[in-house]
């Protein structure tokens, strides 16, 4: 059978990082972060390593060709041999069309995912969260809500809001991500690749994987 290639979209706060880790596990797949796997890659202080870190560090982005190589090794690592869930990646449709070219080349079966959430949710759940400054840990006004109001359940420190989740940043965060996100389903839909709309608000986390794991079974022809 061929391997999974397993894309998720999602706006900031549709919990896409949290359906990776659920599905990761329920799929036996490994889960792929791009950001991740550029630090990773910085850390290690090889070549590409080096021309990532300088890259970053002036602020600018790292071209898709310099990416798409990353996703290309690390696709091939032994963790990857039944599949992998990329999230944060492809941004651009330039980065689809590279992966397109890298996927046919290999037996393997995309399906991409959009987690789809209100934005005027999307705005109430994270310009709500709030973030311990002493140990970083989240809580937000539903999930993950401290024992005590405005205070960490770790240590103590008063909770406060990070800067990118004040709701003028908010908006304009989601702004960018409709931009660059739309014309790069557009390109998988017109391609062919299966794409399916999974609603993501006021849906238990668990319930969202099992549908996602429902439409990955069709797409392989495997019964429910």
């Amino acid at each position: 059978m061929p391997r999974l290639c397993l894309i998720l979209f999602g706006s900031p706060g549709s919990g896409k990082g949290t359906q990776a880790k659920l599905l990761k596990q329920s799929l036996g797949i490994a889960h792929i972060s791009t950001g991740d796997m550029l630090r990773e890659r910085v850390a290690s202080g090889d070549e590409v390593g080096r021309a990532v870190a300088s890259l970053m560090q002036a602020g600018e982005l790292v071209p898709d060709e310099t990416v798409n190589r990353l996703v290309e090794e690390r696709i091939e690592q032994p963790d990857c041999e039944n599949g992998f869930i990329l999230d944060g990646y492809p941004r651009t449709v330039n980065q689809a069309k590279l992966l397109a070219e890298l996927l046919v080349l290999r037996p393997i079966r995309t399906v991409v995912i959009h987690l789809v959430v209100d934005y005027n949710v999307i705005i109430a759940r994270i310009s709500g969260r709030r973030q311990c400054p002493t140990c970083g840990s989240l809580y937000g006004m539903t999930s993950s809500v401290p024992r005590v109001p405005g205070v960490c359940d770790k240590d103590g420190a008063t909770l406060m809001v990070r800067d990118d989740d004040r709701e003028e940043v908010v908006r304009e965060r989601l702004r960018a991500y409709e931009q660059q996100t739309a014309p790069v389903l557009a390109y998988f839909k017109k391609s062919g690749i299966p794409c399916w709309d999974v609603p993501a608000a006021d849906v238990a986390p668990q319930v969202i994987a099992k549908e996602i794991e429902g439409l990955v079974r069709k797409e392989r022809g495997e019964a429910a």
